[in-house]
């Protein structure tokens, strides 16, 4: 896949190396043509410099071939008008902005513009790990009515099989965190002590879904 990056500063030069590493074509654009130095005398992908919401810098970078667009400026305006330039001038299905401000990056999300807020993401992973009680999103559905978060698991759960915990709680367990390391877990999976777990659920369903990882298994409520 071509795939056609705005802003070359450390998210961006990271994006473009690892892309290039997987064996896409990588095209950069940067206002600043000192910001390339970044990439490394490896890299073999274009290097555009040029505003990147400007219609003639994209078709330089290849965008009427591309299949993704990824707009990770420094400034939220920019990488927003670009995002929308690509999808709605362009085509371009697979878009995404990074904002700062995690206000504009629900309002953008709503618009259909997938949105990494740097800012809000970090907040996001430290509060999981401060409060461990309680549901913070990773992901919403653009509707709002489904999410994806990390929900503390009661001590009760652990030696139970992911399939109780999903017939229980109503949730599909979408990936565990074990020692730091991601894992796709089948409804066999037995939970361990430490582990974190990610649930996709109704977001009217929070609440409930909170206290039944709370609780622990009926079989021992009560005990």
């Amino acid at each position: 896949m071509h795939i056609v990056i705005m802003g070359c500063g450390r998210v961006g030069s990271a994006l473009a190396q690892t892309l290039e590493q997987q064996g896409h074509t990588v095209a950069v654009i940067d206002q600043d043509p000192t910001a390339f130095r970044r990439l490394g005398s490896g890299f073999g992908g274009r290097r555009v410099t040029g505003v990147g919401f400007d219609q003639d810098t994209l078709r330089e970078a290849g965008i009427e071939e591309a299949g993704a667009f990824a707009a990770v400026s420094s400034g939220d305006n920019s990488n927003i008008i670009a995002a929308r330039v690509a999808r709605e001038m362009f085509g371009i299905e697979n878009v995404a902005a990074r904002i700062y401000d995690p206000r504009r990056a629900e309002v953008y999300q709503r618009l259909g513009i997938p949105t990494v807020a740097t800012v809000r993401w970090t907040a996001d992973q430290m509060l999981r790990r401060l409060l461990p009680s309680g549901a913070e999103p990773l992901w919403r559905d653009p509707t709002g009515g489904v999410q994806l978060a990390e929900v503390h698991a009661s001590s009760a759960w652990v030696g139970h099989k992911i399939s109780k915990l999903q017939e229980e709680t109503s949730v599909r367990v979408a990936f565990l965190t074990r020692l730091g390391e991601a894992i796709l877990p089948s409804s066999q999976t037995v939970l361990q002590e430490g582990d974190l777990v990610h649930v996709m659920m109704r977001t009217d369903d929070v609440e409930k879904v909170e206290a039944a990882f709370a609780e622990g298994p009926e079989e021992e409520s009560g005990h």
